[in-house]
């Protein structure tokens, strides 16, 4: 949602490439340690002062100290303001992908309060939040993108519960809403309703998520006869219409430079193999399952309930716990008090940003992941300023996982978003993100 509010120097495309934004333009040095960019003439922050050198400079070393050491931020050296359009960035060493990075927002260093007050420089700007109810972005007439964007206001509301937003979908009080399960598209097929199915993919990591120091998970054997246990396609199929990218490790297959295929295949659905392992291991009787899952998303509710069934035929006694998005957020997220979750993790265009947190000590590791090998050859990635030889230790990092089954990954779900027939051009991002500013309202088809 806040795509809507803040842009980086540069932002991120459908295509999955990135173009300058409040930038209009940049150059990487040869050793891909300086960064250097020209900023935008003409663009304004939504309080109407003017983006300055300065702004992004502290923009950018704010974020770098939230960030902290465990992220690609641990290689910022200083950042340079050159002249007033003019801003390099300096990295300690070379970094090919560090530009993916620098979509963070850049906000007004004059804004005391940016978390209370967000002031931004994108499409759409704040009017007002009410936690667990709404937040609603008008237009910002001074946008420097000409043309953009075409609605005058965007509401987002916040639903618990998935029934409760889809009979609020066919009442005509909610426009748009996406991760519709096929049951929900089926419905809206047969009944004639006023909206049409955009398709797409989520570009998310969807797996049941391991805690690996829990006990009976910290045995890799474990963990490798649930990934023998849990039918991937069965699911996909179930839930997806069977459009969903099956996945075997943390990447999405978007992102075709660094995906690893082969990870797909490193486990197939074997009922008899996962019995063996876990006799292996000493929980030839099964052993209690608690999988943690927020109670606002259909998909890894539903998901949860077929792997529950699923793992009974092993012997593993699973229980499904659903709990409110901000319980989940502290308790999963951020404590790493769980068993099991089932959760799909977006990321960001730089590769790094999806593998980093399997690194031992990285502070959103919630798999608890530590292997000595995956470090080492993490370490090595980081390093390599050449595509070819980045793309093949990445590889390597998504077979370490797949093999040691650091989590169940499951798949990359199929999106079906419903929007009103009056509307037109919503758009698929490789990220996270609702761009409202490409929504438009067809021609002759009122208000």
């Amino acid at each position: 949602m806040v795509f809507n509010i803040y842009e980086g120097l540069v932002k991120p495309t459908s295509t999955g490439d990135l173009e300058p934004a409040v930038a209009s333009d940049y150059t990487i040095s040869d050793d891909a340690k300086t960064y250097t960019f020209t900023l935008r003439d003409g663009v304004t922050f939504h309080d109407g002062s003017a983006v300055t050198a300065e702004d992004v400079k502290y923009s950018i070393e704010r974020y770098a100290e939230i960030q902290g050491e465990s992220s690609a931020f641990s290689l910022l050296d200083q950042v340079e303001i050159v002249d007033e359009k003019t801003v390099a960035v300096h990295l300690t060493e070379g970094n090919s992908e560090f530009l993916a990075n620098l979509t963070l927002a850049v906000i007004p260093k004059a804004n005391e309060d940016p978390a209370g007050n967000p002031v931004g420089t994108g499409p759409f700007k704040y009017v007002s939040y009410t936690p667990g109810q709404n937040l609603t972005l008008a237009k910002n007439e001074n946008y420097w993108k000409e043309g953009a964007p075409y609605l005058d206001e965007v509401q987002f509301k916040f639903i618990a519960d998935t029934d409760t937003a889809f009979t609020q979908l066919q009442a005509g009080t909610i426009d748009i809403m996406n991760y519709l399960t096929t049951a929900q598209v089926q419905t809206l097929s047969q009944s004639g309703s006023q909206f049409e199915i955009v398709e797409g993919n989520m570009n998310l990591v969807h797996a049941m998520f391991l805690n690996n120091e829990y006990e009976p998970l910290s045995d890799v054997r474990v963990r490798q006869a649930l990934c023998y246990a849990v039918d991937r396609d069965a699911i996909n199929s179930f839930l997806f219409d069977g459009k969903s990218h099956i996945i075997g490790s943390h990447m999405i297959p978007s992102l075709q430079t660094w995906y690893e295929p082969e990870a797909e295949t490193v486990y197939t659905y074997d009922v008899n193999k996962a019995k063996e392992l876990l006799a292996e291991a000493g929980y030839g009787e099964g052993f209690d399952l608690e999988i943690t899952v927020p109670s606002s998303y259909s998909q890894h509710v539903d998901t949860a309930q077929i792997i529950v069934e699923q793992l009974a035929a092993v012997g593993i006694n699973a229980t499904i716990q659903k709990v409110e998005w901000s319980t989940w957020l502290e308790d999963v997220y951020t404590n790493r008090n769980y068993q099991a979750t089932v959760i799909g993790f977006d990321g960001t265009l730089a590769p790094s940003d999806w593998l980093q947190k399997y690194g031992t000590g990285a502070s959103n590791n919630i798999a608890n992941y530590s292997n000595e090998e995956y470090d080492s050859i993490l370490e090595q990635a980081l390093a390599a300023i050449d595509t070819d030889e980045k793309a093949a230790l990445y590889k390597e990092l998504q077979m370490n996982l797949a093999e040691n089954a650091a989590s169940v990954y499951i798949e990359d779900p199929a999106d079906f978003v419903a929007m009103d027939s009056r509307l037109g051009g919503y758009t698929f991002y490789p990220t996270a993100a609702w761009d409202m500013s490409v929504i438009y309202v067809k021609e002759g088809a009122g208000q």
